[in-house]
């Protein structure tokens, strides 16, 4: 497992980027944060929104948001630097413990709580395409859910599920479906008695292998969840199911958590960090969606951290960034850390080897690069 080589600590450069949106560059790495989200491709981290009470850490008179971060901010693999994306388009103002997934080139957000948390939470989708920098609101049918912080979202079969989530006052085992073609939601109401379902929570996540979506961990705020057992909604049958997971031989099951990150590699799911309700944890383990099977990785987190935010590369590489890391003095954190999930291929290697060796490579032209053997899904990369 390439995750027992252990965690590299990125170069963390800044880069401006004025515009609209979300207002200018400036050279700096993103402040230290927490409550954000993340999605990556093979080119760029993509970093929204966030919390940070600090006034100094969260950029003082500057930031007229303050505590929240109105901003996107991206993170180049190819040359370690950071952009705040300067973006047109109304940027939504729910910016802590909203939801975010990657659609082709276009982010799409849900939900999230402004401050004070809970009294100005959000329901719709804004989508912000990359490629252009622009936002936009995405208008949909149906009865939308409620307006919600903290839920789970992911995008199946060309549909939007979103399960979870607090108001602030209550907590939700509601379950909704987003049709991306006719942009209609859906409650879905499965066919279960009400003891069946699993417990109203929030800042839980949750997996998929197309058929079930997987809900792991999360909690409320006095109390998280088991990852002993967990509960699968079929979406062929419509119905809760209740799933014992294995434990790891000698080791047990990974402990109760919320407020912790999911990255998923086909049928494998890693969890790492969280908040159990009395310790910040900082281990890592894999699910096999398949055996239910847990395994604890040999690799720790650099520092324990909740709140935080992950993604995963396509190639397999896993970028962890900010959330909370000490709870009696609420410090934040703006690190950022990678760790390979899977043995990377003879191409990323080569890759990575290339661009340690020649770290001006993004500075020279696209014919200069096909000249020197490049591809061009390797020069896209570098742009």
């Amino acid at each position: 497992m390439s995750a027992a080589q252990g965690w590299d600590r990125n170069r963390r450069r800044g880069g401006g980027a004025a515009g609209g949106g979300g207002g200018g560059g400036g050279h700096r790495p993103p402040p230290a944060r927490s409550g954000h989200r993340c999605v990556a491709d093979n080119t760029n981290l993509y970093v929204f929104g966030g919390y940070n009470p600090d006034y100094d850490e969260s950029g003082g008179p500057d930031n007229e948001d303050y505590p929240l971060f109105r901003e996107l901010w991206r993170y180049h693999f190819a040359t370690g630097v950071w952009h705040q994306m300067g973006t047109d388009g109304y940027m939504p103002r729910e910016l802590a413990s909203m939801s975010l997934v990657l659609h082709g080139n276009n982010l799409l957000v849900f939900g999230g709580t402004g401050i004070p948390f809970g009294e100005s939470n959000g329901n719709d989708v804004h989508v912000c395409n990359v490629k252009y920098k622009r936002w936009a609101l995405l208008s949909c049918r149906g009865k939308k859910p409620s307006r919600i912080y903290g839920q789970a979202m992911a995008i199946i079969n060309g549909s939007l599920y979103v399960f979870g989530g607090t108001t602030g006052y209550i907590y939700s085992t509601d379950l909704h479906k987003l049709d991306l073609n006719t942009r209609e939601w859906t409650q879905l109401k499965p066919n279960n008695l009400s003891c069946d379902l699993p417990e109203e929570r929030y800042r839980h996540e949750i997996a998929h292998d197309g058929q079930r979506i997987y809900i792991l961990g999360g909690g409320t705020s006095w109390t998280a969840y088991s990852l002993n057992k967990i509960h699968a909604y079929n979406l062929e049958t419509n119905a809760w199911e209740e799933i014992a997971t294995k434990p790891h031989d000698k080791i047990g099951f990974p402990a109760a958590r919320r407020c912790h990150s999911c990255v998923q590699i086909k049928n494998d799911v890693f969890i790492c960090g969280g908040y159990n309700g009395e310790v910040i944890l900082g281990d890592i383990w894999k699910l096999n969606l398949q055996t239910f099977q847990w395994v604890k990785l040999p690799a720790t987190m650099p520092e324990p951290v909740y709140f935080h935010c992950a993604a995963v590369t396509p190639a397999g590489c896993m970028y962890i960034h900010g959330g909370v890391v000490n709870i009696h003095e609420n410090k934040r954190t703006g690190s950022l850390f990678k760790i390979w999930l899977v043995v990377p291929s003879l191409l990323e290697l080569a890759w990575e080897k290339l661009l340690a060796a020649f770290p001006n490579l993004a500075n020279l032209s696209r014919t200069q690069l096909l000249h020197l053997g490049l591809t061009q899904g390797l020069i896209e990369r570098l742009k």
